[in-house]
């Protein structure tokens, strides 16, 4: 216990402590001096621009991104303009921003992305100084120019500049200034001497510090908290002021004893913690300061970097990089001389009992006493999280583990949840990964980010076991990670198409929510499209193979694919493609090689391009075809001569087509036409475009019994069916007499029953009663019941001696209305059985 709390300091009613992540590899030779440094927030990577201002062409600025271990990522001569600030964004890119206010982007191994401006202000008057900050929106930068003017982006991926008000009575370089991010509003605090003001879109306003010392003369420093909540000002009298970000009161005010301007001031602050602390930093100090008058002093033997995080500040210098943090509560109660809170007690009982000592009883028994022996346990676990060394770790868990050995109800998932956690931050803090979270700065970072990061800095195995060993769903972990393998393995050059494709597709092999697309996407756009459609095989989904396909101009691959889908909305989609992309030609005699995609077309410009559809029949020389094109086109036709030409088209292709059925019929269809216009003309009917059934039933009904008679013959309508419309133009009309004389006139080809009928149709009794005893013997019972005859229809059965007819009489018969009837019916029902 005394060598785990060797390095804390006390300050007020906390304890600070000092702990060693790592020893840098980088052997810089001159340090950080002359380095532009920027170091990402939960323990990311860092960046050095060494001597940023040398302008010699045969030694230009290196441009060094290491881990924070100080492995080395990248390294590269810096060829553009000077740079006067680095800084990450939240995705882990690099931000160079220079003095005429582009903003270069890079990946974390110098691969070169983007560019962008600050405008033409910026460019004009020159960047002065310029800050990177993450907002709720992403990631910023802000930029004071020559002018004196504040320009600001709050998020780079979705760029809007805004240019803040001016500042009454700047004549220079502010001597400070932040930026503040709260609400969802973005603002910049800066100090002109002794004189605050706060920025935002539309206004500058002058703000005072509650109980800011009135000797001050200028406001030389400050600093942001981590979370935007709190706000540090070091004056030039050498008093720090504390106090919430949004200036209302004051928490504390600290005398330093130093005036001279710090190089870096951060807050180091845990969540939670009702201790506000600011880290200051000059040459060779390192200074914490707290709501008491103490402070606590560091020495610093080599240039360093304060890095704010969640809940502490890295501090990063040539040899080694550290992490500065508020004692947790739980640590402290455990650790603290002389505790005896139950933490404390259950890990001395633990060691004793793995001593085989008699005091882990009493140690247990005066836990039991208390009853507080699952606060024990919750305290032993939640110090795990806070500790760095592995050592220390087990400890605490094996205390842990061993208390709950005595209770009944104790939840398992804190304690398993932590070791699985810790397993997780030990593996990500390895000397060879250089990661160094703390268990705060992963609960809030979460997971997915973490698999993310580990995914951009290529660690892919150590992904996979993350993922696999926390369980995460496949195609939120395993899954997504190969597939940003397979991304990058398509872009590496020294590997063939075939053999890339073979390895990817071993590698990934049946794994769920991968999509093959995306990856052959990948590789197209790094112009390997070869490696692209060897990819797009592995594709089950040709939803996703056909439009990469077309992009890469693969069209006849892309509609075979599309056919063998057998979903139409892909070939149309080809089609419309190919028809937007191809000359008329060669789209056409692309589909004559696909008969689906040919049929499929024909049927969209049935309804959509006539003119195209006539174009592919005569592409095709199709006859037959083209004359059912021509016999459609007719009938939308107004005017008869039109109407005509275009008959006469289709008999011209019929007669091609050898078909010499469908030429007579429209060259009939092209003599009723004729027909009807005389008849229109001569007689004032409108006949024009009817059929030969409906102008003869028209020309009978309108009394033109001639002209009925000429087309009957002309066209040689069959008898019957001239009868047919003859019978029933004449009923329709009530002309019973003329329907009479058409009767007698000759034999009826379709018997008499129809007149029967007809007039029974019409409700003409007495007409129908003409033609009943015409009808033929086997109709005869039909006729006298259409009539309502029952005395007939049973005489014409019994004497015809038919069983279904007795039978359909007697159906129609009454019971109680017709018994005489029926009697006689059944008997002769009866003797026909008999015989």
């Amino acid at each position: 216990m005394a060598f785990i709390t060797a390095n804390w300091n006390p300050l007020g009613e906390a304890f600070y402590r000092k702990i060693e992540l790592y020893e840098m590899s980088w052997n810089l030779r001159d340090g950080l001096k002359d380095c532009l440094v920027a170091v990402a927030p939960y323990g990311g990577p860092i960046a050095l621009l060494r001597e940023p201002h040398r302008r010699s062409p045969s030694a230009r600025p290196q441009l060094e991104i290491y881990s924070a271990s100080g492995s080395s990522m990248a390294c590269f001569p810096w060829k553009s303009g000077s740079v006067c600030q680095l800084g990450w964004t939240v995705s882990d890119d690099l931000l160079c921003v220079q003095e005429d206010g582009t903003v270069l982007v890079y990946d974390l191994f110098g691969a070169f992305k983007r560019h962008f401006s600050m405008g033409n202000e910026v460019s004009q008057n020159q960047v002065l100084e310029a800050k990177v900050f993450h907002s709720p929106y992403g990631t910023g930068v802000a930029i004071v120019t020559g002018a004196y003017r504040v320009t600001l982006a709050t998020n780079i991926d979705d760029l809007k500049l805004r240019r803040l008000p001016e500042v009454p009575g700047l004549q220079g370089v502010p001597s400070c200034w932040a930026v503040l991010t709260k609400d969802r509003q973005t603002k910049v605090l800066l100090a002109n001497g002794p004189d605050l003001f706060i920025l935002d879109n539309t206004s500058c306003v002058a703000v005072c510090p509650p109980g800011l010392s009135p000797q001050v003369s200028s406001i030389v420093h400050m600093a942001v908290s981590f979370s935007y909540k709190y706000l540090a000002l070091f004056t030039d009298t050498g008093h720090l002021w504390m106090g919430p970000s949004n200036l209302r009161e004051k928490l504390c005010e600290v005398e330093t004893k130093v005036r001279t301007p710090p190089k870096q001031m951060v807050w180091c602050r845990r969540p939670k913690s009702q201790q506000p602390s600011v880290v200051i930093m000059w040459d060779r100090l390192l200074l914490v300061a707290g709501e008491c008058k103490d402070t606590i002093q560091y020495p610093l033997d080599e240039e360093c970097v304060c890095v704010a995080e969640l809940d502490g500040v890295r501090v990063v210098g040539g040899s080694k990089h550290e992490f500065l943090q508020e004692v947790p509560a739980a640590c402290e109660d455990i650790f603290k001389i002389a505790s005896m809170a139950p933490g404390a007690l259950l890990l001395e009982a633990h060691k004793e009992y793995e001593k085989s000592s008699q005091k882990a009883d009493e140690y247990l028994r005066e836990i039991k006493e208390q009853s507080v022996l699952g606060e024990a346990v919750r305290q032993c676990v939640e110090a795990a999280g806070y500790e760095h060394e592995a050592d220390t770790q087990k400890s605490l868990l094996r205390a842990a583990s061993f208390g709950k050995c005595f209770l009944s109800n104790f939840p398992q998932e804190p304690f398993v949840s932590m070791c699985r956690d810790l397993r997780v931050l030990n593996a990500v803090r390895d000397y060879t990964v250089g990661i160094p979270l703390t268990h705060t700065q992963y609960k809030q970072m979460t997971v997915q980010v973490l698999i993310d990061r580990l995914v951009y800095r290529k660690l892919y195995p150590l992904a996979i076991e993350i993922c696999r060993y926390l369980k995460t769903p496949e195609y939120q972990g395993v899954s997504r990670v190969l597939k940003h393998w397979a991304c990058c393995k398509v872009q590496q050059k020294e590997e063939g198409d075939e053999a890339i494709a073979r390895t990817v597709s071993v590698k990934l092999g049946e794994a769920a929510g991968i999509s093959y697309s995306e990856i052959a996407t990948r590789a197209y756009e790094c112009g390997r499209t070869e490696l692209a459609i060897k990819l797009l095989e592995f594709e089950p989904r040709s939803g996703e193979q056909v439009p990469l396909l077309l992009k890469m101009k693969r069209s006849q691959l892309a509609l075979s694919k599309a056919i063998e889908s057998g979903d139409t909305d892909l070939v149309y989609t080809v089609v419309t493609y190919l028809k937007n992309e191809m000359n008329r030609g060669d789209f056409f005699m692309t589909l004559r090689n696909q008969p689906v995609a040919l049929s499929l077309y024909r049927q969209f410009c049935k309804h959509q391009e006539q003119d195209t559809l006539k174009d592919l029949f005569n592409q095709d020389d199709d006859h037959q075809e083209l004359g059912n094109f021509y016999v459609k086109a007719s009938y939308k036709e107004t005017r008869l001569e039109a109407r005509l030409s275009q008959l006469q088209s289709a008999v011209d292709e019929y007669n091609k087509a050898k078909n010499e059925f469908a030429a007579k019929a429209t060259e009939d269809e092209m003599r009723l036409l004729r027909f009807q216009r005389r008849v229109d003309e001569e007689k004032g009917e409108a006949l024009l475009g009817l059929s030969l059934q409906e102008t003869l039933h028209a020309l009978l009904t309108a009394n033109f019994n001639k002209l009925a008679e000429q087309l009957y013959k002309d066209f040689r309508v069959p008898d019957k069916r001239y009868w047919w419309l003859k019978l029933r133009a004449l009923a329709e009309k009530e002309d019973w007499e003329e329907l009479e004389k058409f009767a007698k006139s000759k034999k009826s080809p379709i018997g008499y029953l129809p007149f029967v009928e007809v007039c029974m149709k019409h409700h003409n009794k007495f007409e129908a009663k003409k033609y009943v005893t015409k009808v033929i013997p086997e109709q005869k019972v039909k006729a006298h019941l259409a009539i309502g005859d029952l005395e007939g229809a049973a005489e014409t059965a019994i004497e015809r001696r038919s069983e279904g007819e007795i039978g359909t009489v007697l159906s129609r018969c009454s019971p109680t209305t017709d018994r005489a009837t029926v009697d006689k019916l059944n008997r002769a029902r009866a003797t026909a059985a008999k015989k």
